[in-house]
């Protein structure tokens, strides 16, 4: 026999209080006594109950929950990313509804779109955001922030790394080393975050006399970072350095190397960016930029909860002022695989700039 559902009304009978105080008790309102309230969470925990969601919006117009719409979900960043929007989002007591869309322009429309109703407000990750018209287009009437994306115009507030300059200051760290012939392994060609990271290097490239550039693709990933080691190490002339867009596809290469018995950094240099949790624990230990990676998503999911506690920008796109796009500005980190001494960076969380 299925087993009945608890309702609000059998945690009222239960703890011998109104509806309507149960409903004021788990909602969080001021206007309950905290014994009161201690009772009502009692109960309702022992008897199971979960508040019925739909309904819930549909008396209060509030989901509780916040929505992410991401390009993908594999790999380290992402999952980093998540964890601190999670941690962001359980600290203010909400939900997180997540997406994915695995860079398919339609597909993010898509779920853009299904947002609608289900979510109090979102934050959004995308490589189309610059294409006039796209978010005007499909994002529902919600608080909106979004994190490393270019706009068209800058209408939602937006937390982002400061990717250009952290690629010239790697690009110069291993030019100081001595380096001249360094390959850059890029990451996916509609990715923002790639195209600042590979405009950064070439532009560190060529303010220097006499060093040479090397570019070869990748897709963000140990796979592709692992094809274009072995493509690297085909060539007729080897770099003195590899400086993969991120830590993935340097780790990736690291393995190519590795098999072919190419020693890191003795015989060539290799360098990372994002400073994910496995660059300091493989051998040698990956020279990166560091960046906060779980940071990054709990400043942002703080932005977008203020917004939609406060009432502000719920109707759409609003002229953002300077202070809504808050760079955040990567740490060099050296350690073993650049061949160079050895020296953390100067703190453990990366600087905050504001750019205008």
């Amino acid at each position: 026999m299925q087993r009945q559902a608890i309702t609000i009304r059998d945690v009222a009978r239960e703890a011998g209080v109104s509806v309507a105080t149960v409903s004021r008790a788990l909602n969080g309102h001021a206007n309950v006594a905290e014994p009161v309230r201690r009772l009502v969470h009692e109960v309702a925990q022992r008897l199971r109950y979960s508040p019925h969601g739909a309904a819930r919006s549909l008396s209060s117009r509030s989901t509780q929950t916040i929505g992410v719409v991401l390009p993908d979900l594999h790999g380290e960043f992402f999952s980093e990313l998540i964890r601190g929007i999670g941690a962001g989002a359980r600290a203010r007591r909400r939900h997180m509804l997540l997406s994915s869309y695995h860079g398919d322009r339609e597909q993010q429309a898509a779920a853009l779109r299904a947002m609608r109703g289900r979510v109090d407000g979102l934050l959004v990750m995308s490589p189309f955001a610059d294409q006039p018209g796209f978010l005007e287009e499909n994002l529902p009437p919600l608080p909106t922030v979004l994190v490393n994306t270019q706009q068209a115009e800058v209408a939602w507030p937006a937390f982002e790394i400061d990717n250009h300059a952290g690629a010239v200051a790697m690009t110069n760290h291993l030019l100081s080393l001595g380096h001249r012939r360094i390959a850059f392994i890029a990451g996916p060609a509609h990715n923002y975050d790639a195209r600042e990271r590979l405009r950064g290097f070439r532009e560190a490239i060529a303010a220097h006399p006499g060093a040479q550039g090397s570019e070869y693709e990748g897709e963000f990933d140990e796979a592709s970072g692992h094809r274009a080691g072995r493509r690297i190490l085909a060539g007729d002339a080897r770099p003195d350095a590899v400086f993969a867009a991120n830590d993935m596809m340097a780790l990736g290469c690291l393995y190519a190397f590795a098999q072919a018995g190419v020693r890191v950094p003795q015989d060539i240099a290799l360098a990372g960016f994002d400073d994910i949790p496995l660059a300091r624990f493989v051998h040698p230990s990956l020279t990166t930029m560091r960046v906060s990676i779980a940071q990054l998503g709990g400043r942002a999911v703080e932005r977008l909860l203020d917004q939609i506690e406060t009432g502000a920008d719920a109707n759409g796109p609003a002229s953002a002022s300077d202070a809504d796009r808050q760079v955040m500005v990567p740490e060099l980190v050296v350690r073993a695989s650049c061949g160079g001494p050895e020296h953390p960076a100067s703190g453990t969380e990366p600087r905050e700039n504001t750019k205008a």
